[in-house]
């Protein structure tokens, strides 16, 4: 199984002011292109994986939404606005929910308010933990575990007191190149190095 973690720091948790922010400073359709670049290949989709998009700009928690491909049924269709969507749908399906509680949106889609450090926390009973960060292992150079799950961001780095907790948890600094890159731009990479190594 592969797992992708997106920590979107400036993405708002409110439906309209998520929606509002395609374009904008926030760059909330970063979102979809992740999704889209995590899920989907020409003329099929993968179905071992899972992304969580952590969505912190809020008034109380945190938001993430979970896509899990094998249970992905309905998208509305293959491009942005479809899947910016789906994202904006499970915001508004989070309303006035307590922290730490889980909804089902629709079949592979649900909301939970819960924390990154919670969430990855979690996730490390399961999965080797993977950090971007380009003073990290050649992702060329190491064998990746088969159940694995990559830590990203939007355009706002990690903060680096997160380091020290996730350090905690074996997560092991990967680099993909000399380049920063988006985060759906890392995700092709990763996925086409896992296919290769476990083709």
């Amino acid at each position: 199984m592969r797992a992708f973690v997106v920590r979107a720091r400036a993405a708002s948790t409110d439906k309209n002011t998520f929606l509002a922010s395609v374009g904008e400073e926030a760059h909330t359709e970063i979102l979809a292109h992740v999704l889209m670049n995590a899920i989907f290949t020409a003329q099929s989709h993968r179905d071992d994986v899972e992304v969580y998009l952590v969505i912190e700009s809020t008034k109380d928690f945190s938001r993430t939404v979970r896509f899990q491909s094998s249970e992905l049924r309905n998208i509305g269709g293959f491009h942005e606005q479809a899947l910016i969507n789906k994202i904006a749908n499970a915001l508004e399906f989070s309303a006035g929910m307590e922290k730490e509680q889980l909804r089902d949106v629709e079949s592979g889609i649900t909301v939970e308010t819960v924390s990154f450090e919670r969430l990855v926390q979690r996730l490390s009973e399961t999965y080797q933990l993977y950090l971007m960060d380009k003073k990290g292992d050649s992702v060329r150079d190491i064998e990746l575990a088969h159940d694995a799950c990559f830590l990203l961001t939007d355009h706002i780095p990690m903060p680096k007191k997160s380091w020290n907790s996730l350090k905690r948890l074996n997560t092991q600094k990967i680099s993909l190149g000399p380049k920063m890159l988006f985060a759906s731009q890392c995700i092709v990479l990763i996925q086409n190095e896992l296919d290769i190594q476990f083709s």
